[in-house]
C-alpha cells in the first residue's frame, strides 16, 4: 500500500486524479486532489476534488446528486498521478453525458448529444456561472431579459418561415429552443415535465380530437 506521503504533488500541492467506472472502465473526467480532498476522499469513500477554477473543496454530487463511490484508488509508478475507480449515480460530466471524454480529436465524431444533456450543460452553467459566457449573461440578467430573448426568437423563426428559408428556420429554431431552456432551467422545468405534458396530450383511443376554435 502506497502512503499518502509518499505521493508527489506538484508546487500548488495538487495530484490529478483519473476516474474510472468500475463496470464499463471507462474513464469518466480527470480532476485535481489535494492532500485534504485525498484525505475525505478515503475516510468518506466518496470522490472529493480540489476545484482550481474556484479554489475550493468540491465533493462530487454535492448539488447535483451524481455521487462516485470510490472502489479503488491507485498511484502511477511515479507516485505523481491517481487513477480513482468508482460506481457512479449519474453522469461524470456536467453537460449530462456518462463521461467527459466525449469529444474526439481523432476518429469519428460522438452521437452522444441529447436535449437532456443540453440541459444539465445548461444547469451546470447556472451553478456555476463561469465568465465570459452568454449563458451566464443571460442568467445573470434574469427572468425579464430571457422572457425577451425568447420572443426575439420566437419572432425570427416567424420571419424565415415567412420566407420558407428551410435553412435559416433551422436555425432560428435552433436559436429558440436554446432560449426556451434557459428559461426552462431558470423556472426549474425539466425536460421530463415538458415530455410528460407532451404525453398527456397524446390520443390513444383514436377518436378525433378537433382544435378548439378561438
Amino acid at each position: 500500500m502506497v502512503n499518502i506521503d509518499e505521493l508527489k504533488f506538484d508546487e500548488k500541492g495538487l495530484i490529478p486524479a483519473i476516474v474510472v467506472d468500475a463496470d464499463s472502465k471507462k474513464v469518466l473526467t480527470l480532476a485535481y486532489m489535494n492532500r485534504e480532498s485525498l484525505e475525505i476522499s478515503i475516510k468518506e469513500m466518496k470522490t472529493c476534488f480540489w476545484s482550481r477554477s474556484r479554489g475550493e473543496l468540491w465533493r462530487k454530487g454535492e448539488t447535483s446528486g451524481n455521487w462516485q463511490h470510490i472502489v479503488s484508488i491507485t498511484a502511477d509508478c511515479d507516485r505523481d498521478a491517481l487513477v480513482v475507480t468508482v460506481n457512479k449515480e449519474g453522469p461524470a460530466c456536467h453537460l449530462g453525458n456518462d463521461s467527459c471524454f466525449e469529444f474526439p480529436v481523432l476518429g469519428e465524431l460522438p452521437s452522444g448529444f441529447s436535449v437532456k444533456g443540453l440541459y444539465k450543460m445548461l444547469e451546470g452553467r447556472k451553478m456555476e456561472m463561469p465568465e465570459n459566457s452568454y449563458t451566464t449573461y443571460l442568467f445573470e440578467k434574469g427572468l425579464d431579459k430571457i422572457l425577451k430573448k425568447v420572443g426575439e426568437e420566437a419572432t425570427e423563426v416567424i420571419i424565415a418561415g415567412k420566407a420558407e428559408d428551410r435553412d435559416e428556420t433551422i436555425y432560428e429554431i435552433a436559436d429558440l429552443a436554446y432560449h426556451v431552456m434557459v428559461l426552462m432551467v431558470e423556472l426549474g422545468i425539466s425536460v421530463d415535465d415538458v415530455l410528460d405534458e407532451l404525453a398527456s396530450r397524446h390520443i390513444i383511443d383514436h377518436k378525433v380530437k378537433q382544435e378548439k376554435m378561438k
